[in-house]
Order: C-alpha cells, then structure tokens, then sequence
C-alpha cells in the first residue's frame, strides 16, 4: 500500500488481526445491508447502520455535529481513537462513514483494504457477539464543507465546465436505461446524467478481492476519462455513498488536491424542475 499517496488510510486484514485487541483502536461495520453485522462480523466491531445512525432521518443530510458526538460517545471513542471502517459491497457504505468523520475532523480514520469481503475470503475469525465500550464525551469539530459539494456549487460547475464531474454509477444508470441499483429505493422523476459529466463507474477501481486497484492502474482509469487532478473534480452518484468511495480514491490513494462529493447526488438532480440531463452511453 506504500505507493498510495496517503497509504495511512488504509489497513489490511492481516494488520487487523493482528492489531484489534488494542484499546485504543475502534472497528466500525457499516454494510449496504444492514442486517450482515448480525449474521457474523469482525470480533470487537461496532455495527452503525447506515439509513438510521449515519443521516438526519428527519431531513435529508448528513449526520449533525450533535448526533455524531452522540453515536462516537456511545461507540467508545474519543478523539485520539483509531478507527478502522469495513463493510460490504467493497466498502460503500464503510466510506460514507469516512467521509463523513473527515467532515468532522477525525484524525485517524482508515477503511480495511477488502471489506468484509476480503476477510471472509481469507477464513478470518467472525463472530456474532455485541461489543459494548465504556462511553467517552467525544466533541467534534466543525463541519468541513469543504469536503461536500452542495447543488449550486455543482450547476455553476457544470455551466461553466470549470471541474471535472465523475459520474460512479453503472453505464445503465449514467445511459438512463435505469434509475436506481435493482433493490434500492431511493430514486428519481428522470434518469440520465449531469451534462458534461465522464462515467467512471466506482467498482472499477477494485480488484476482485476488493482491495483497491494499484496507484498506477487508478491513474489510469482516471486519466483515461481526462481526470488527472488538473482541476477541481466533483464525484456524484445516486445517494452520495459510491462516490463517497471514488472521493476516497481520488483525493487519498491518488493524493489529488481538489476532490469534493456531491452526496445530493442524483436523487437531487434527478428531481429537479427545469435541470438540463445528459442521456445515452458515456463517449
């Protein structure tokens, strides 16, 4: 992993085994299906489901500062705590939950290299045991925003094609042959794309183990699409958690400068009256 531009983010499974007995290291699950961490998960791993602790569930947003301080307190961490985040689906959601503790300044957060995939491929120990942890009074910082795209940012973007937009669905999704992966429900009125936007689907950059891709192969997938780090880029998807991951791509393992998510993403744009949408298969 020392190739990576910032290689710290990242921990292996082998480096977790070894390591998570340690009182001052917190493991995270955070799964697209919230009902895994119950059939088995890494042994002293926090479950956090993603729609009912990760989100304002009375608005749409990302968690806020209180909530947040309220769901690390209860976790046992405080803010010297190593976290390590995992999921399914090659860490969808895990790097959602890492977006988010950037946001609030969290220093020492990495995702497992893998997922859980990664460590039930290889045999590891699971578990179905609940952890409890002493609770900490965990503050946070202020939001970072400049880490999140917000809608007007991305239309005066996109006029003026300023930034380099990555769209991470599925081609079916960017074509508009289909609104939504089969079985989630958060959608949209059209489907389509942000005009000017490059399909650079987020799961490209896995291997099929679901590590991540060597840092030459992702410079490449990118600059294959024109993004190179040149300029500004903003990643977007249907709800903000794929590009979550590819934001975690670009701006740690390819270290480029100016990386945001747009998590309104297309549920946001799909619905807006009046907004121009791109269709067909990427160029």
């Amino acid at each position: 992993m020392a190739q990576y531009a910032h290689p710290e983010v990242l921990a292996d499974t082998a480096w977790l085994a070894e390591h998570a007995p340690d009182p001052s290291l917190r493991i995270v699950e955070v799964d697209v299906d919230t009902s895994a961490y119950d059939l088995g998960h890494i042994p002293g791993a926090i479950g956090w489901a993603w729609n009912t602790q990760l989100c304002d569930t009375v608005q749409r947003d990302i968690l806020p500062k209180p909530q947040l301080e309220k769901l690390l307190s209860e976790s046992g961490i405080d803010q010297d705590t190593a976290i390590v985040i995992y999921g399914d689906s090659n860490n969808w959601f895990a790097a959602w939950a890492f977006w988010q503790l950037k946001i609030y300044g969290h220093k020492d957060v990495r995702l497992l290299n893998g997922g859980r995939k990664k460590w039930i491929a290889e045999g590891r120990e699971l578990t179905t045991d609940v952890p409890s942890y002493p609770s900490t009074g965990y503050h946070a910082a202020d939001p970072d925003l400049s880490l999140r795209a917000f809608l007007r940012q991305v239309q005066d973007a996109a006029r003026a094609g300023s930034v380099s937009l990555v769209d991470v669905r599925s081609p079916q999704e960017f074509s508009g042959e289909i609104l939504a992966p089969p079985g989630l429900p958060e959608t949209c009125q059209r489907g389509g794309h942000i005009p000017g936007a490059r399909s650079i689907p987020w799961g490209k950059a896995c291997a099929d183990d679901g590590t991540f891709k060597s840092f030459e192969e992702l410079q490449a997938l990118y600059a294959g699409e024109g993004v190179d780090g040149s300029r500004p880029i903003i990643t977007y998807c249907r709800i903000g958690e794929r590009s979550s991951h590819s934001w975690f791509v670009l701006k740690y393992l390819l270290g480029y400068p100016n990386v945001v998510n747009y998590d309104g993403s297309w549920t946001e744009w799909g619905n807006l009256v009046g907004a121009p949408v791109g269709r067909g298969a990427a160029a």
